[in-house]
């Protein structure tokens, strides 16, 4: 079993009055996490599962009254895949506000069903994760530093679902049923997608463009659809935890680019198996950018496990200089430039350095990576 760093946080957050919500992707652990934590609680808690129909029937529409009963003594409820229940969020808020001595931890894999129907009921009421893919940190708690140096390569092919990891021998096989039966479910069950094949296709030309700005107009283009339906589906993929988008840093200037953007994959296996490409790093013309996108999403996952709030960008001008990924936090900006190879030097655009003359600027290697995603 490999600790996931969320465990201690939530168990820290327990009973202090307030629902704590875990989403995530599916297949990322969120039902593994939900019971090691109703382990540790003992006797005291209570777990449901929503895919069970009875278990949707019984937090469907319920009063006060059957809840108490439904929970008994138990002073901790676990719901897991809580999206799957009709108007869950009126039955979270109803727990929460009649049955206060009763502690609420729900999961959903679904950010555009679970969130839109919590959000407005438990308003200041709640604490929320994000639960992703084996952080490189969980990884080197499990396996050690020195495993993980090694496997570095692998992890950049394949990825760090946890089915993939604990299961390495099947990885491939594994990587093409997530892709194709598990990644899109939610996708394609929420009713504004009636075009599966352009999503399809849309993620491909994304898989393909990892590392560089993203043009709706020229996807549009290439998957033969709208720009509307373009931004559509890359809004719901990236609340079904596929994608995520950095936007441009545009503040000091005036040939800043100040609407683009960047969109990575929380999982370097799941865009390979996009593209259909397994080939080690040795063989490969995309090793730039698989080492950018993992580097970005192990960074993304280390400071929301950290609770480290920052904002995140890429800086590109209109004359193509560009650094790869910012962090903002505590008024002061953080510049970082990603290299597989380092026998090049590499120099910061002064332009940028000019323009943002307090920021901290470093290249991040294969060599010296460890301290930027512990």
């Amino acid at each position: 079993m490999i600790l996931r760093a969320l465990e201690n946080t939530i168990c820290k957050k327990l009973n202090k009055g307030m629902a704590i919500i875990v989403l995530g992707a599916r297949q990322v652990g969120k039902t593994t996490l939900l019971k090691q934590i109703d382990l540790r609680l003992g006797q005291n808690s209570v777990f449901f599962n929503c895919d069970e129909p009875d278990i949707r029937e019984l937090l469907t529409n319920a009063c006060s009254a059957n809840l108490k009963q439904l929970f008994g003594k138990y002073k901790t409820v676990l719901i897991d895949e809580a999206q799957r229940v009709k108007n869950i969020g009126i039955t979270l808020k109803l727990i929460n506000d009649e049955i206060p001595e009763v502690q609420l931890l729900v999961s959903g894999s679904s950010s555009f069903e679970l969130s839109n129907e919590i959000n407005e009921p438990l308003t200041g009421r709640k604490f929320e994760y994000f639960l992703y893919p084996f952080s490189f940190s969980e990884l080197v708690e499990n396996y050690g530093l020195l495993n993980e140096r090694r496997m570095l390569e692998e992890r950049m092919i394949y990825g760090s679902y946890p089915g993939i990891v604990v299961n390495y021998e099947d990885r491939l096989e594994l990587l093409t049923n997530l892709v194709s039966s598990y990644l899109y479910k939610d996708v394609f069950n929420f009713q504004d997608v009636r075009k599966p094949e352009i999503l399809q296709l849309i993620l491909e030309a994304l898989a393909l463009q990892i590392g560089n700005e993203v043009s709706y107009h020229e996807l549009a283009g290439m998957v033969k659809t709208d720009v509307q339906t373009v931004i559509r589906y890359i809004d719901l993929l990236e609340k079904t935890f596929v994608i995520f988008r950095l936007r441009a840093l545009s503040r000091n200037v005036r040939t800043e680019l100040k609407k683009g953007r960047k969109i990575y994959f929380y999982d370097n296996g799941v865009r390979n198996a996009l593209i259909r490409n397994f080939s080690p790093l040795r063989l490969r013309t995309d090793t730039g950018a698989l080492w950018e996108n993992f580097l970005v999403s192990e960074r993304i996952k280390r400071n929301s496990y950290a609770l480290h709030y920052c904002n995140n960008f890429f800086w590109r001008t209109v004359q193509q200089q560009e650094i790869d990924y910012i962090e903002e936090y505590g008024g002061k900006f953080y510049a970082y430039e990603f290299k597989w190879n380092t026998k090049k030097s590499v120099n910061f655009s002064k332009t940028f350095t000019h323009a943002y003359p307090d920021c901290e600027t470093k290249v991040i290697s294969n060599e010296n990576y460890v301290e930027f995603l512990s």
